[in-house]
């Protein structure tokens, strides 16, 4: 996959957010909010901060699910003889290429 491109560059970006470095960001962005600028803290950042939260949990569990389900799926490939291998490193491809490659 090429992070020349846009395309690229936002795949590894949603792939980046599901790692735990994505929330150990997040928690140093709250420790410093609470340390340099304690009077920010209200209702509206604090909910704020929730959500990215929130779309972090999601995130990960979306990529733990997917990553799942790619390993047993070219497992079967690997175990069916008469499976084309010509799909198996699809998922190295940008989404727009996996479409065309479906027919969709």
């Amino acid at each position: 996959m090429s992070t020349d491109s846009p395309r690229g560059i936002l795949t590894e970006i949603g792939t980046w957010t599901s790692r735990p470095t994505a929330f150990l960001i997040v928690g140093l962005y709250v420790a410093a909010m609470a340390i340099f600028a304690p009077h920010e803290l209200n209702w509206h950042s604090v909910a704020t901060l929730i959500t990215w939260l929130m779309t972090l949990f999601i995130q990960r569990a979306e990529h733990r699910d997917t990553q799942a389900i790619q390993a047993k799926l070219d497992e079967l490939l690997r175990s069916n003889s008469r499976a084309s291998d010509a799909l198996t490193h699809i998922d190295r491809q940008e989404p727009e290429e996996i479409e065309r490659a479906r027919g969709d």
